[in-house]
């Protein structure tokens, strides 16, 4: 479950930022120098991006799709890997002077677009603010035009609904010359939380700061109540090989009956003889808990290597082989889990059979 949590984190983590930053009311807010250059000054904040970002109309000759345009600048493309998931044509966003766009490849394909040979311009549409009632429903819209330069593959997600273009296109489409949709802010690992804590503090009650997380809590989520439910059957499979440990101590303490009554004899006390038994109970709770986890261990870095458990064809899936990562995290709860059930099993065969052949 770690290494599922773990891949479906670096997909995300291709187009969005450590931190976001927007408005609790409206969609669109100022971002002024002097803004920006306050929450460049936290320490451990890296990078500092502006996106502009709004549903759009596409149109491609007779065929059109309805998808997030997202306006980037220069600073979101040096602290995004989304160079790397262009997989047709180049990036061409980049470039400030043209309105270029680069088209997730669901997108491209309900388009019918294709970047070989002649690549025709795309009309993209948005409403304009505070005008309606036209006879001709295109005079309320704006309309600007764009060459794709570069399809994306990233997952079924984002492909079918995002498509990048520069800031200035953005501002240009949705008539928005001053204001932003977001702040994209990257910063050093550990010093995310902190960052985040000082960014809300600096902006107050009217704008809310979220990192990856919590701008995909549903999923995250989700993912983390599998896992959660995955450990507690586990924790069940656990209690019934408990029994084992229960019929063992209970042979074990049958077997000692007369050594019992000669330690009792010789003035061990109740209390004495209860504790050599449940160290027993523990020490073999201890030592199986080792092995298991040992050979856990063993499995989780043979398929680590050599890819033994695969998600089927090549190609058919995100990855072609269970993703697994290992976190010294789950060692500990699943080590305490089995000795706190070992030590209940091991308690009742102690306390009483040794009061009985104590009694008797």
């Amino acid at each position: 479950m770690n290494g599922l949590t773990g891949t479906v984190a670096k997909l995300y983590n291709v187009l969005e930022p450590d931190l976001k930053i927007s408005v609790v009311r409206g969609k669109y807010f100022k971002a002024d120098e002097i803004m920006l250059q306050k929450i460049k000054q936290i320490d451990g904040v890296k990078l500092v991006s502006t996106t502009l970002m709004d549903k759009a109309l596409i149109k491609n000759s007779d065929r059109q799709a309805l998808v997030s345009v997202k306006g980037v600048d220069k600073s979101f493309i040096q602290f995004t890997n989304i160079t790397s998931k262009v997989k047709d044509g180049y990036l061409g966003i980049d470039d400030t002077k043209r309105n270029n766009i680069l088209l997730g490849r669901g997108v491209a394909n309900q388009l019918q677009i294709g970047l070989t040979g002649y690549v025709s311009e795309l009309s993209m549409f948005s409403p304009i603010k505070g005008k309606s009632g036209s006879l001709n429903p295109e005079d309320d819209l704006n309309q600007v035009y764009a060459t794709p330069t570069g399809i994306f593959e990233l997952n079924e997600e984002f492909d079918y609904q995002f498509v990048f273009v520069n800031l200035e296109t953005a501002k240009k489409l949705f008539d928005e010359p001053d204001r932003v949709s977001a702040v994209e802010v990257i910063c050093d690992k550990d010093e995310e939380e902190n960052v985040q804590e000082k960014i809300s503090d600096l902006l107050g009650k009217d704008f809310i700061v979220k990192n990856r997380y919590q701008l995909n809590d549903v999923l995250f989520k989700s993912m983390e109540t599998e896992k959660l439910a995955t450990f507690i059957i586990l924790a069940f499979v656990l209690i019934i090989a408990t029994f084992n440990i229960i019929g063992a101590l209970t042979m074990l303490i049958i077997e000692k009956k007369k050594d019992i009554k000669t330690l009792h004899s010789m003035g061990a006390s109740a209390a004495l003889i209860r504790n050599i038994f449940m160290r027993e109970g523990l020490l073999i709770t201890a030592v199986g808990s080792f092995i298991g986890l040992g050979l856990g261990l063993l499995v989780c870095w043979l398929q680590i290597k050599f890819h033994f458990v695969t998600m089927g064809e090549e190609g058919t899936f995100i990855v072609d082989y269970w993703p697994v990562e290992i976190q010294l995290k789950d060692f500990i709860w699943i080590f305490s889990l089995i000795m706190l059930i070992g030590f209940f099993a091991a308690l009742y065969p102690v306390r009483v059979f040794t009061k009985t052949d104590l009694v008797h």
